[in-house]
């Protein structure tokens, strides 16, 4: 003999929920989502790479600094023949020899955000050709306007020209999309990219490193940025666009950049140890 269950009636709704400027209704309260599964890289970061870039990139000091060099201009600034001129400082803003910050456990280089970038020529004659770019940096990052309740998050952005170019770019024309990754997205998207992307490309050495020669005080190379490029055919080993690949007709290529929050000098070598943690391959010419 079954034992019917009783249950009590769902409770009458009092007031309705407000709806936005999409139509969607508004919680009485914030709604944020947060992380349901452990991050494997994040924990990697954390329980082994950190100690070793803290043991590779470790600079010892013995004493306080000495102070920084004083910034001479080229023009006296209180003369007023020269108030209104170009007034740079002698020998330039000597940007790549900024001194990196005194190593400690607090500012170990780690990885801040990932970009994803792509510029599509055709898209200046038509616009429809950001749609597919747009769809497909969807699937990718899983990024939508302030998704999961995150106000921070940009979703896949319009990349529009700053100023005209031979007369075919103009400002404010769209010229392609980026997505911002940022924390558990931008781990899963590295995961993603060396177990599933990288291992199945063809003739992929790896990313490819200037010479050993080459000079390192430059502005790139106190930046702590790491970027590379996919063909177009990467687009489609991606799963999250391998499984439906009839669904964008026309694939193209990217712009990845790791941004971290390195600096100084040294800060691309740092950003370039802590990418192959992450199992990102490099090779020298």
């Amino acid at each position: 003999m079954s034992v019917a269950r009783i249950f009590r009636k769902p409770p009458r709704i009092r007031r309705r929920l407000r709806l936005d400027d999409r139509g969607l209704p508004i919680p009485h309260v914030d709604i944020t989502v947060h992380d349901t599964a452990p991050c494997r890289l994040r924990d990697h970061y954390h329980s082994i790479l950190q100690d070793n870039l803290m043991y590779m990139s470790y600079l010892h000091e013995s004493g306080p600094r000495p102070p920084p060099r004083e910034v001479r201009l080229r023009f006296d600034p209180t003369d007023p023949y020269s108030k209104h001129r170009l007034n740079t400082p002698v020998g330039g803003d000597r940007l790549g020899k900024k001194p990196a910050p005194p190593s400690t456990p607090q500012n170990v280089v780690q990885l801040e955000r990932i970009v994803l970038h792509a510029m599509l020529k055709e898209a200046i004659s038509n616009r429809s050709v950001l749609l597919n770019a747009i769809a497909s940096f969807r699937a990718i990052s899983g990024e939508t306007n302030q998704g999961g309740g995150r106000h921070s998050s940009a979703g896949v952005q319009i990349v529009e020209g700053k100023k005209s170019v031979s007369g075919w770019v103009r400002p404010g024309l769209p010229l392609g999309a980026k997505v911002e990754l940022k924390g558990p997205q931008m781990y899963n998207f590295i995961a993603t990219l060396s177990d599933f992307v990288l291992p199945r490309l063809r003739e992929f050495p790896g990313i490819i490193l200037p010479p050993s020669s080459s000079n390192m005080q430059t502005p790139s190379g106190v930046a702590g940025v790491v970027s590379f490029g996919l063909p177009p055919e990467a687009l489609g080993l991606f799963p999250q666009i391998e499984v439906n690949l009839e669904a964008y007709p026309k694939i193209h290529g990217m712009h990845i950049h790791f941004i971290t929050n390195a600096q100084g000098q040294g800060a691309q070598n740092k950003a370039r140890a802590l990418v192959s943690g992450f199992q990102i391959p490099f090779s020298r010419k």
